[in-house]
């Protein structure tokens, strides 16, 4: 499972790459993946310190540092 979370977030690592800012939403959307699967893979970025999170009113969207 652990590889597939990683797999995962370098997908996602590079999704954001390309569009630059988007929702936990979008992501799930756009690389067609489960919602949980989306969601480690953020966390997995999150802990090596690849991303940020820009907190707007009840929404978030996130962006690679």
């Amino acid at each position: 499972m652990e590889e597939k979370v990683g797999e995962l977030a370098g997908y996602v690592w590079r999704y954001l790459e390309e569009v630059g800012e988007a929702s936990p939403s979008q992501i799930t959307k756009d690389v067609d993946a489960a919602q949980t699967k989306v969601y480690m893979a953020i966390g997995w970025l999150a802990r090596e310190d690849k991303i940020t999170f820009n907190t707007e009113g009840r929404g978030s969207k996130v962006r690679l540092k």
